[in-house]
């Protein structure tokens, strides 16, 4: 603190990054600490002032980054079973307080000593990628099948696994071989639903097998998110009516199929 009213001093958050994606920050890390608290997705929602869909969202993004589930819920969603924080979640969180105390230290002492803030902050001003892919997962090459023009890449995400089909341009400019770390992209619009646990044989490559968590109707289409076997979650839109006909509801049984050529990958730079 200072006496001057017109001394510039520095503030700011931290926010915990995983390969240029962001992943813990404050207000995150306040939503697990009141699931931890309360056991309910809903109630945390409520106590840091969050809607429900922006907390979900916020859950299945940290748990589709993460190696290992921050947050377990059982089946049922919203409605029925609750939700807990796993150890791994309670180690993440002791993680951001350490590292956020150590930042806010500092912040304090470059408050004491920069003269030029404007300056210090453009030159540490990071460049994140956004993109609209409603599904984004973290995971490693587990295995490239090279052809002359297109190579098939096995991606694991995390307990699950799927297979994307790209150029081998791609593979070699990327520099892609097996245990590299990658992002797999999927549009929500690419994902398709079936329901109940069939087996089917089918032209997709990715049939990811779960249960459906979230399921939301729209003016036309609607949101159905499933909850993997591996911890991680995938969103789908479909149309209202589709949703009706598959009689699509919290804790059913459901399929995610994705076309191999739907999945793009993408590494850090």
């Amino acid at each position: 603190m200072t006496d001057d009213p017109n001394k510039t001093t520095i503030a700011g958050s931290i926010w915990l990054d995983k390969s240029e994606q962001r992943f813990l920050g404050q207000k995150r890390v306040e939503l697990l600490r009141q699931i931890a608290s309360t056991g309910s997705i809903t109630q945390a929602a409520k106590a840091v002032d969050w809607s429900y869909k922006a907390a979900w969202d916020a859950v299945s993004a940290m748990n589709n980054m993460a190696e290992q589930p921050l947050v377990a819920s059982a089946t049922g969603g919203k409605h029925g079973g609750g939700s807990r924080i796993t150890e791994y979640g309670l180690r993440q969180i002791q993680l951001y307080d350490a590292v956020a105390g150590e930042y806010q230290r500092f912040l304090g002492l470059l408050s004491e000593k920069v003269h030029d803030v404007d300056e210090l902050m453009n030159f540490m001003r990071r460049l994140v990628m956004q993109t609209s892919a409603r599904n984004q997962f973290l995971g490693q090459v587990t295995s490239l099948n090279l052809g002359p023009i297109n190579a098939e890449v096995g991606v694991d995400i995390g307990g699950d696994h799927i297979t994307a089909l790209i150029t081998r341009g791609s593979v070699e400019s990327m520099g892609l071989k097996e245990g590299s770390e990658v992002y797999a992209l999927v549009k929500a619009s690419s994902v398709i639903v079936m329901a109940g646990d069939v087996n089917l044989k089918l032209s997709a490559r990715n049939q990811l097998r779960g249960t459906v968590a979230d399921c939301k109707k729209g003016a036309v289409n609607g949101e159905v998110t499933l909850q993997l076997a591996g911890g991680k979650t995938v969103t789908a839109t479909i149309t209202n009516t589709s949703i009706d006909g598959l009689g699509l509801k919290e804790g059913d049984p459901a399929i995610a199929v994705i076309k191999s050529s739907s999945i793009i990958l993408g590494v850090a730079v």
